[in-house]
């Protein structure tokens, strides 16, 4: 079954719309101060995620199916519609706290669980499954995508992303942060050959992946020029071990099975 093709880190550096930031009208303070800037590097985690499933609802042509696991406050289902994108068939909730803000966000369902609990599993199947910066709080992530794998309908996807590191440090590095990690801090550490890896022991491909910035200082003048941004996005598709986060996307092939 040949690979459905994948948008290069270079094509989503050149060509992924930059205007959705300017929709952004956050009511809750995200980053402990109010946004500053027009261009928000930090914000970068959403604007890969937002462009991966509008692909996705672009391939299929229907409303997506969508399970978000690690909601904290609800910013991501929060980013999709202040961007415009209305094609969700159905936006699950799954956290180990559920917060109060919760509960008036629109999530067609919420489900409070712990992903690292050996039990755990998804009761449905969805098109796009989203662990956006929840991995690197798990001593096995490896094992929760596995668990994924099988919430994924044919030629389904997992989204996500977290900080990066070149692989000869992932060993070290991971077990220094473990030595002091807090509890729901981090304690994995990742490399893109890691995350292919990873895809590969689930059953799934990597079907995109790119660093995400060069340098990143909440508040910067720079944050408001947009060719600093491409540059930072440039940056990223070129050296993602030094792209400060990675973010990718895994497809379940279509003749896999669980």
């Amino acid at each position: 079954m040949p690979q459905i093709p994948s948008t290069s880190s270079l094509q989503a550096a050149y060509n992924w719309d930059l205007s959705v930031f300017d929709a952004q009208q956050w009511v809750i303070n995200l980053f402990a101060k109010p946004r500053a800037t027009r261009y928000p590097i930090k914000m970068l985690r959403y604007w890969f995620m937002y462009h991966l499933i509008r692909e996705e609802q672009i391939r299929l042509g229907r409303s997506l199916r969508v399970c978000e696991i690690g909601v904290d406050r609800g910013q991501m289902l929060r980013f999709m519609r202040d961007a415009g994108f209305t094609d969700i068939a159905c936006w699950v909730a799954v956290d180990y706290k559920l917060q109060p803000e919760l509960a008036e966000s629109g999530y067609t369902r919420q489900i409070e669980a712990n992903v690292d609990s050996p039990d755990f599993c998804l009761d449905e199947q969805y098109d796009v499954i989203i662990v956006l910066h929840l991995l690197e709080h798990l001593f096995d992530p490896e094992r929760l995508v596995h668990r994924l794998s099988a919430g994924l309908v044919p030629n389904g996807v997992v989204i996500g992303g977290f900080p990066v590191t070149v692989e000869w440090l992932v060993a070290y590095w991971q077990k220094r942060i473990r030595l002091t990690a807090s509890k729901f801090g981090h304690v994995s550490v990742f490399s893109p050959q890691r995350i292919r890896n990873m895809a590969t022991s689930s059953g799934l491909y990597l079907n995109f992946i790119s660093g995400a910035f060069f340098l990143r200082k909440s508040g910067l003048f720079l944050e408001n020029i947009k060719g600093w941004l491409r540059f930072n996005l440039l940056w990223g598709a070129f050296f993602p071990a030094l792209g400060g986060e990675i973010y990718w996307c895994m497809r379940k092939s279509i003749a896999t099975t669980n």
